[in-house]
């Protein structure tokens, strides 16, 4: 339907709703009923049966299927009643697809339940009540109530508004902003950008106010008419995860050279083929960690939900890896840094006014309660005062007066408004007084409004002399840390054409000083953020003075810092800002191309940039930063749509634990990555030095896939879920260029791997030659299976942390011991119990055989702890002086 060829009325009398009530709430919820919610609908989630079998789509996996078919036809056809290594290799394959399953759709619904936190909510009138619902509750006949900032969430049809402005580009393609406005459009098939009394769902609010009544939801929408387009966008992998992929091909080349190795090897030897071929196919699955992206995926999407706990809801996965390596975070500082809780607590014009009943005192209050857009509504606890702070703080303040803004509204109608915009930094109302007149206010920053006064109110005196004592005034206050707003105001005769008419000739009315308190936690925060090797930056639209005065309460502008203010910034070039950008703790009086240009400097002095914001503007910032932190609470929807991150406290104490969390999930990714690599380059070493001596087989298919599956998944999975280590805040950012393995860490992860197939050779060499009577070694090789398997049970509490077990609390991960006892039990049960044992044709070991593979099992743990012993003695010294630097900065 062309609903912007239609009348309001009209379209009021088809929707059956109201343009000042909107819709009743037993209306709505039929109406919900009717049409459904206002969603997309996205492409239908995979069945359980498509999950199972992506999981057997795997390549080594289809090779490993390929190997107990032959395997089975090889058995049928020697006329062989064993068909235990076939039955077992399915048996391992289908297990592991179950659980990779199961993992899969718990990290789903994981994600699901934060999406469901980070849907966006719209502000509607029911039954002549303002209120916020979730977007997805929105009907056709809802009133919308549409702000700076906001997403709309359904195709409307204007009929108020104020200096509308819209970004449509979703739709359009075009970037710049359309003015919007109520009235009928007379053509007929009007393309979406001529439509300029409709606004439409996907696109936003960025400037004005309006009025609208939904008229399609959902697919009806303009949006949903694309959604299959929208639909065939797969998600892209994680950087961490595209690199693991890379390295799994790199590892699968590697593995089946191995095998082909070991496989002409064995046929020099003159073993049988079959044998030969299930070993090397065995082992090329054993060698290559192919459950690993899989890993990775559920400890990012478990560190997700950890994290929304810590109210830090994560919308992209690659801030996980990002926030690791953080080392600046430029925050703002009104309710991240403080309270965000303004009280007015000084009045001034050229000098202080004492009394807050005074008649100057009265005038500036209404004139600033008049220009304002914070809302009073009715609850059950009272009236409530809705809107940003710093109005807010200025309604009470007349409140308490005893004048309501409700009252001066009634008496002072608003006709038009400019609204506030952060490059202007300032907000302009028009009022009609009655008698053809109107009444001009504005309200904005004290050093920005100041030049556009030609007058003063309290005195007859306008001489530049005047208007200096004003400023001291204005500094005297900033530098006691408070956000200071100049009020002016001029009679008119006409209502002004524009900003520029009705921003200039005005008369001074006085300045409003308010406190916001900086957030007890914050010191604490900046301190944490230091010893962490992350310089905090304050970047705000307030005043130089308010802005150091409070960086020096936190410690984030020290002696030595330099502060800036915007106008200043415009006055260097990029270069000029990058080479020093690091000597700046405090940007001021910003707009948001300083802000994009302070993230590109710091980034290109090789820093990751964590940024935060919550308006419109803020959007570019964010984008441009490695890590965009949205703001839960004050967030508009534009901002926290370009975040990595929502705030839900809008607190910097939750990035700092972000930031915390961020590193434990990387840290625990990469110890998985470890002991993943290291088991399995200890069963290639095994396997190959067997080989490469003409020595029988030291381990069977079976026996290398359960060792596979026992020592990779279970202990992979707990080590995903290790606790935060205490000094994890103590040490320096994730350089965004060191690899994983860096500092000689694939170098130990290679010894150690070496290690483990070393002593497992051995266990096999000591069985085979003191205690097989017969060609077969079996007692060998089952030395050599338990040894492989709980060495690398054991390794486990090697890699779980740099410190030594005796200095770590063994407990704090309950999963790994959990893990660690059924792992062990497991493999007693297939060496201990004869109806188990034949199936993995192991012997039973005797006393002095379990005394050799214990104390063999055990050595890679022993060895480790002299190693870590000698090296947390040198990064000990390290660390004095490193925490000596981090208390001098205070």
């Amino acid at each position: 339907m062309d609903w912007y060829n239609l009348s309001v009325k009209e379209i009021e009398k088809k929707l059956n709703t109201n343009q000042k009530h909107g819709l009743k709430r037993e209306n709505a919820k039929r109406l919900l009923d009717k049409f459904g919610k206002n969603v997309i609908i996205k492409d239908k989630k995979k069945s359980l049966a498509k999950r199972f079998f992506e999981q057997l789509s795997d390549f080594m996996v289809i090779i490993l299927l390929f190997a107990a078919g032959i395997s089975f036809i090889s058995s049928f056809w020697e006329g062989k009643d064993d068909y235990i290594d076939t039955i077992v290799i399915v048996f391992i394959v289908l297990l592991n697809a179950v659980i990779g399953v199961l993992q899969e759709s718990k990290a789903e619904k994981a994600i699901d339940a934060l999406k469901k936190l980070s849907a966006p909510k719209a502000t509607v009138i029911r039954g002549l009540k303002e209120k916020k619902i979730p977007s997805e509750e929105i009907v056709p006949g809802d009133v919308l109530v549409l702000s700076a900032g906001d997403y709309i969430a359904a195709d409307a049809r204007l009929f108020k508004s104020y200096n509308l402005k819209v970004e449509e580009s979703s739709l359009t393609g075009e970037s710049f902003y359309v003015e919007k406005g109520p009235g009928i459009v007379a053509l007929n098939n009007a393309p979406i950008s001529s439509q300029k009394n409709m606004v439409f769902a996907s696109s936003t609010v960025t400037s004005g106010h309006a009025l609208a009544i939904a008229v399609e939801t959902g697919m009806k929408t303009q949006v949903g008419k694309i959604a299959h387009i929208i639909n065939k966008v797969s998600p892209s992998q994680t950087p961490l995860q595209k690199n693991l992929s890379q390295m799994g091909k790199i590892l699968g080349i590697s593995a089946l050279i191995i095998c082909f190795i070991i496989f002409v090897f064995g046929i020099f030897q003159k073993a049988p083929i079959m044998e030969m071929f299930m070993i090397s196919i065995s082992l090329a699955v054993a060698a290559i960690p192919e459950g690993l992206p899989a890993i990775v995926t559920i400890i990012l999407s478990l560190g997700v939900r950890i994290m929304a706990r810590h109210k830090s809801i994560i919308r992209k996965l690659q801030a996980v890896e990002t926030l690791g390596s953080v080392s600046v975070i430029c925050s703002d500082k009104t309710g991240t840094l403080t309270r965000n809780k303004m009280t007015v607590v000084a009045l001034a014009t050229d000098k202080k006014i004492q009394n807050s009943d005074s008649e100057n005192a009265l005038f500036m209050l209404s004139l600033a309660s008049l220009c304002n857009n914070s809302a009073e509504q009715k609850s059950p606890w009272g009236t409530i005062t809705s809107g940003d702070q710093t109005e807010v703080a200025i309604i009470r303040a007349l409140e308490n007066a005893n004048v309501k803004k409700t009252d001066l509204q009634k008496k002072f109608p608003k006709i038009l408004e400019i609204p506030f915009d952060s490059k202007r930094k300032l907000m302009t109302t028009v009022h009609r007084l009655g008698n053809h007149k109107y009444r001009v206010i504005t309200k904005g920053a004290p050093d920005v409004l100041l030049p556009l006064c030609v007058k003063l109110k309290h005195s007859d005196n306008a001489s530049c002399a005047s208007f200096q004592k004003v400023k001291k005034m204005n500094e005297a206050m900033a530098s006691e840390g408070l956000r200071v707003l100049a009020v002016s105001y001029k009679d008119t005769n006409s209502i002004p054409k524009g900003e520029g008419d009705a921003e200039r000739n005005l008369t001074f009315a006085g300045l409003i000083g308010m406190t916001d308190p900086p957030r007890p936690e914050a010191e604490e925060a900046v301190f944490k953020c230091k010893s962490a090797g992350i310089k905090p930056v304050m970047i705000t639209g307030d005043q130089l003075t308010t802005a150091k005065t409070i960086a020096k309460k936190l410690k984030i502008f020290k002696t030595g810092d330099l502060a800036i203010t915007g106008k200043e910034l415009d006055t260097i070039n990029q270069k000029e800002l990058t080479e020093n950008i690091h000597n700046y703790s405090v940007f001021a009086r910003v707009s948001p191309e300083h802000k994009v240009r302070i993230v590109k400097s710091f980034q290109a002095r090789e820093e990751v940039v964590a940024m935060t914001g919550d308006g419109v503007n803020d959007a570019p910032a964010l984008k441009a930063s490695d890590v965009g932190c949205a703001m839960g609470l004050s967030g508009t929807d534009v901002a926290k749509s370009a975040a990595d991150m929502i705030m839900t406290d809008d607190n910097f104490s939750t990035i700092v634990e972000a930031i915390r969390q961020g590193r434990r999930i990387y840290d625990n990714i990469k110890k998985t990555i470890y002991f993943l690599i290291s088991s399995n380059i200890g069963e290639v070493v095994t396997v190959l030095t067997s080989s490469l001596m003409h020595l029988p087989t030291p381990l069977l298919a079976i026996q290398l896939l359960w060792v596979n599956l026992v020592t990779d998944s279970f202990p992979a999975l707990a080590l995903g879920v290790e606790p935060t280590e205490k000094d994890i805040m103590k040490k320096n950012p994730i350089s965004k260029k060191q690899g994983l393995f860096a500092s000689g860490a694939a170098q130990s992860m290679a010894l150690e791997g070496a290690f483990i197939g070393a002593i497992s050779f051995l266990a096999f060499t000591t069985g085979r030659v003191f205690f097989d009577t017969t060609n077969e070694p079996i007692i060998g090789r089952t030395m050599a299976f338990v040894v492989l398997s709980l060495s690398q049970v054991f390794h486990v509490l090697n890699v779980r942390s740099e410190k030594s077990i005796f200095r770590s609390n063994i407990f704090s991960n309950k999963k790994i011991i959990y893990s660690f006892i059924i792992c062990i039990f497991l493999q007693f049960s297939v060496v201990g119990f004869p109806r188990i044992s034949k199936y993995f044709k192991t012997a039973n070991l005797d006393i002095h055989q379990w005394a050799i593979v214990t104390i063999l099992s055990l050595s890679p743990l022993i060895i480790v702890e002299i190693e870590k012993f000698f090296k947390n003695r040198d990064s000990s010294k390290i660390h004095l002086t490193a925490s000596a630097s981090v208390k001098s900065s205070f």
